[in-house]
């Protein structure tokens, strides 16, 4: 009898060790990290502890554990002041932590700035907001923006202080932008107003409402030496435009022109090039393959897809011109450029008369 009780006895706790070592292949293969403990003592201090670790650093989870290990030794002790000797932390710092673990859980643990959190030198957020507003919308740089917010805005703040905003705002890159190439041409500057005009064509791909395309051209001419540019939009590539385009450029340079720069393309052969030396000026062809040597046009190209066609939606041709119209005289007048440190193109004419 004694015999049946002790194997009867044996069978039970097999089974328990069998149910234990269940519990314990689900828990670990359910993947839970969350582990609750609630610990008691004679301090009116209960912990529920918390061992989720999403959206913390490694650095807050081993600053949270050790809190924890400290708030638990001393509730399994029951003296602080033992707790403290033994790991070495102030009274005061422990009650902070103990408090704000009531107060906020493991959130209350985690490591806090030192600083203040207001500097008086602080970038005002309407600052802030305006610099965003240019990078986002007109890819500018920080040097660019830092000219528009002294200009339009009154604003005086440095281009390392635009550039901490846009990196704090993950914005110190600007998308789909290719490395530099290598330098392969010396860069120059003529100082004399129309000495050189470089000319090119930027072909246009415009979106109607309905979706369909539109093939337009932009003929563009830019004085080497000041900047200032004209532009004017054909349906057609040919040379008849081109020769209308250099009668329009005429009138509106304030400066007699020397010098024409083009590529070989067919809008700017015989004819052209014979209608150009019937009003007294010279024209001269750029080395094959070789755009940077009319790298000034190119570059205003790039600043007239970022800063124009971007922002443009296109409706007819009259809308266009007008628009683009609108945009030549900013250009000129209105927007600082980076080859005269800020001015425009315009107050870098008057600036290289007056000389």
């Amino acid at each position: 009898m004694h015999g049946t009780e002790h194997m009867g006895e044996m069978w039970l706790l097999l089974a328990f060790l069998l149910m234990g070592a269940l519990l314990m292949a689900a828990r670990a293969s359910s993947g839970s990290k969350s582990v609750k403990l609630q610990i008691q003592s004679d301090h009116p201090a209960i912990f529920r502890i918390d061992d989720g670790q999403g959206g913390l650093n490694g650095h807050d989870r081993r600053e949270i554990h050790r809190k924890k290990r400290i708030l638990e030794y001393a509730e399994r002790v029951g003296n602080i002041n033992k707790t403290c000797r033994y790991f070495g932390d102030a009274r005061s710092t422990f009650y902070l932590w103990r408090d704000r673990y009531r107060e906020l859980g493991e959130e209350g643990l985690r490591s806090r700035r030192c600083g203040p959190h207001n500097h008086p030198n602080k970038t005002p957020d309407e600052v802030v907001d305006k610099i965003l507003h240019l990078r986002r919308t007109y890819h500018m740089g920080p040097i660019r923006i830092a000219w528009y917010l002294d200009r339009y805005h009154g604003i005086k703040t440095s281009d390392a202080t635009v550039y901490r905003v846009c990196k704090r705002h993950g914005l110190n890159r600007l998308p789909n932008r290719v490395g530099r190439r290598a330098v392969h041409t010396h860069r120059y500057e003529k100082q004399v107003p129309g000495h050189h005009v470089q000319v090119d064509v930027k072909f246009l791909t415009l979106k109607r409402k309905k979706g369909a395309s539109v093939r337009r051209y932009q003929y563009t001419a830019i004085d080497d030496a000041t900047r200032v540019r004209a532009l004017k939009i054909y349906r057609r590539h040919t040379q008849a435009n081109a020769i209308d385009f250099i009668n329009y450029v005429v009138d509106k340079f304030p400066f007699r022109i020397r010098t024409i720069r083009t590529d070989r393309g067919h809008e700017v052969q015989a004819l052209f090039h014979w209608h150009v030396a019937d009003l007294g000026m010279e024209h001269v062809y750029i080395k094959p393959r070789t755009p940077q040597l009319n790298g000034k046009v190119e570059r205003s190209h790039r600043t007239d897809k970022d800063e124009f066609y971007q922002l443009l939606a296109y409706r007819d041709d009259v809308d266009l011109n007008k628009k683009l119209a609108v945009w030549e005289r900013f250009y000129n007048f209105d927007r600082p450029h980076g080859a005269h440190g800020g001015k425009t193109p315009y107050e870098a004419l008057r600036e290289k008369l007056s000389q």
